[in-house]
């Protein structure tokens, strides 16, 4: 496997905000996603071959998984999973883009926001091409080839978002299938194990 492009957890990115450079920290992107979460709970997957092997097969040819240790975080409400958040880090063209993807109870994505684009703002992918990410599975119309329309100009940009997004749900649907238990509180215990309330500061980066 090749570096950059593992899932990973960050305490402080910018936001895809209008203007380059602005930025919100991750917890102000998160209460963002999930405003009316009781607690955002911290967790970390680490991965065996099999499972690696399993979700580079899911995410498909041309999609990098460097790392088995993922990083997610799952909104609690009323005792209740709202959804799981993945923060992907991936180059564009020559520089990095974050990518918040959230992934519903279901196993599908339902928002996307951009939490840092280093490239030129001309080759940012504008809000309403990332509607259509919306609601998709981990299936063969999640992708430029499907029903994933390119961008003119930025094909690098949807590509590497499109990547993202099935490296996102790939990875989900090995650690979190679908009617598992590891998105139903109460939270495992188990060494590493954070639970904090919404706009908790995490103290410092979970970059691994």
């Amino acid at each position: 496997m090749r570096a950059g492009a593992a899932i990973l957890g960050m305490s402080c990115l910018a936001v895809g905000l209008p203007v380059a450079g602005q930025s919100l920290t991750q917890d102000e992107a998160l209460a963002l996603a999930f405003p009316a979460a009781d607690t955002i709970e911290r967790r970390t997957a680490y991965l065996d071959d099999a499972q690696l092997e399993r979700a580079v097969e899911l995410a498909g040819s041309g999609v990098e998984i460097a790392s088995g240790v993922v990083t997610y975080y799952i909104a609690v409400s009323g005792g209740q999973a709202q959804g799981v958040a993945y923060f992907d880090p991936h180059r564009v063209r020559t520089l990095p883009e974050v990518l918040m993807f959230i992934v519903d109870p279901t196993g599908r994505i339902r928002r996307t926001e951009v939490v840092r684009f280093a490239e030129p703002a001309e080759y940012r992918a504008p809000e309403g091409w990332f509607e259509q990410l919306e609601g998709r599975a981990l299936d063969d119309a999640l992708s430029l080839k499907g029903e994933i329309h390119n961008l003119t100009g930025a094909t690098l940009t949807a590509t590497a978002a499109t990547g993202a997004a099935r490296r996102v749900l790939a990875l989900h649907a090995v650690i979190v299938p679908f009617g598992s238990s590891a998105v139903t509180p109460p939270m495992a215990q188990r060494p590493g194990a954070v639970r904090r309330p919404v706009g908790q500061s995490t103290g410092g980066p979970t970059r691994r």
